[in-house]
């Protein structure tokens, strides 16, 4: 490989990282978009509102959780 085509790649990579990252959610509704995985999002909708019941368990809240079920 010629140096300058390593030093353009290396340009490049220093320049790729200097970029602002997106958030997590971002990146997954981008991978949801592209990739065409729609599916997903309702998996990940019922783990968010278990993982938050959970969570109110755990405190003043829960008195008034339990009822529903």
């Amino acid at each position: 490989m010629p140096e300058s085509s390593q030093k353009n790649r290396a340009n490049e990579f220093s320049e790729l990282a200097q970029k602002k990252r997106h958030s997590l959610l971002v990146e997954f509704w981008f991978f949801l978009k592209h990739n065409k995985k729609w599916w997903l999002l309702p998996i990940l909708i019922v783990l968010l509102l278990l993982g938050l019941l959970v969570l109110l368990g755990g405190t003043a809240i829960a008195p008034f959780i339990y009822p529903l079920f």
